[in-house]
């Protein structure tokens, strides 16, 4: 019954239509891109450490963007700096359909790193300006299950168009779902502004960074570690699928959908636990699973290996569904928290970038079961570090 209440409660909430359709839809968008980016980067015959060059410029224009987003939310509101964020990645998304040289493809994806910035700085301050601590957990833990929903769906579509049109279709389709997305938010996104210090914005930062040195130190340390795994499973599925066991790319977006589908299952338990245990019984468990999962990959003799080391991925993945999300707005301070989280996201999005640099690198230095390796040992490192190193911040905000 109290279940049934909490789902019909979570349905009538504000977020649903202007927040999470918006990014349900934008996720799908992403799922489609996941088991063709490392394939069409590679199509360009360059080698695995361009190929990271590729997929990092995105994340390297996230975090060149991720503390400017934030000031940019503080001072111009949350609806302008979304739409901004949200156009800019349909131009340069879509843009991607044309491109015919690499170092093009490199520049469009720094700048959609950049509005992926402000997209993502600005639905995450809406959320913790609007709910409150004792639902925060399940509330972002269904929005983090909504965008896994969307790569549930998304890779299997994306590798069925590409196969059918070319790697280069489902660009267009990303266009034209994510231009959906945009119509929903300029219409229900209510134009609201964050709240403000009064310390100013010229020396906002700098106190942001002062009063909070801690969090940020402890925190987005693992934070740099759990994004540099999150992102590293999004390389080295389709690679090692493709040119290690020669799978086709509709292949290899039915394994990453099948593992998406495990993931998107447990959104709820995951926010129950962030809220009724705490966050850490949540983040821990996730990390260390994510390692072992990544781990395995390279023991994959077969599409039915790789498909059950991206499973046990998946499922440690699902485990964290809104951890970081939740626990950064705990740590967030009120009056300044577009900037804290700008600071924050930056942390964590230099690992995103990390990633793919990694495994370019180590795979074309020794192979690509090595870079496995090197990518399972950042989630162990996350998990060690939120264990040990970072507070409880539900029982603190008791």
């Amino acid at each position: 019954m109290r279940a049934a209440t909490n789902f019909k409660t979570i349905r009538t909430h504000p977020l649903v239509i202007p927040l999470y359709v918006p990014s349900l839809l934008y996720a799908f968008c992403i799922g489609l891109l996941i088991p063709i980016l490392p394939l069409y980067a590679a199509d360009f015959d360059i080698s695995y450490s361009l190929v990271g060059v590729v997929l990092a410029a995105e994340l390297l224009g996230v975090t060149i963007a991720d503390v400017p987003a934030g000031m940019l939310v503080q001072r111009f509101g949350i609806k302008r700096v979304m739409v901004a964020g949200l156009s800019i990645i349909i131009v340069t998304t879509g843009s991607l359909f044309w491109a015919q040289s690499v170092l093009l493809v490199i520049v469009l994806r720094l700048l959609g790193g950049m509005g992926l910035a402000l997209f993502n700085i600005t639905r995450h301050t809406y959320l913790a300006d609007t709910v409150t601590i004792e639902r925060r957990g399940r509330l972002i833990a269904l929005f983090g299950g909504l965008r896994r929903a969307g790569t549930f769906a998304g890779p299997a579509v994306g590798g069925i168009v590409s196969a059918h049109y070319g790697l280069r279709a489902p660009f267009l389709l990303h266009m034209a779902i994510s231009i959906v997305a945009l119509g929903i938010i300029l219409v229900y996104l209510e134009d609201r502004k964050v709240k403000i210090d009064v310390g100013g914005h010229r020396i906002s930062i700098g106190n942001t960074l002062k009063t909070n040195y801690r969090a940020l130190l402890s925190g987005g340390s693992g934070y740099l570690f759990a994004q540099m795994i999150r992102y590293g499973r999004n390389i080295l599925i389709p690679l090692y699928g493709a040119d290690i066991l020669g799978l086709s790319t509709q292949d290899i977006g039915f394994i990453v959908s099948i593992a998406s589908a495990i993931d998107m299952m447990l959104f709820y338990p995951a926010g129950w636990i962030m809220d009724k245990k705490g966050r850490k019984y949540a983040i821990v468990p996730s990390f260390l699973g994510q390692g072992i999962g990544i781990a395995l990959i390279p023991f994959s003799l077969s599409a039915w290996g790789l498909l059950a080391a991206a499973c046990v991925v998946g499922f440690a993945n699902g485990l964290g569904s809104g951890s970081m999300m939740t626990l950064s707005s705990d740590l967030a301070p009120e009056g300044k928290r577009g900037e804290f989280l700008g600071v924050w996201n930056l942390i964590g999005d230099a690992g995103s970038a990390g990633s793919p640099l990694i495994v370019g690198t180590v795979a074309d230095l020794l192979a690509l079961q090595p870079a496995a390796w090197a990518i399972a040992i950042a989630g162990f490192l996350a998990a060690g570090l939120f264990a040990f190193f970072v507070p409880e911040t539900l029982k603190k905000q008791e």
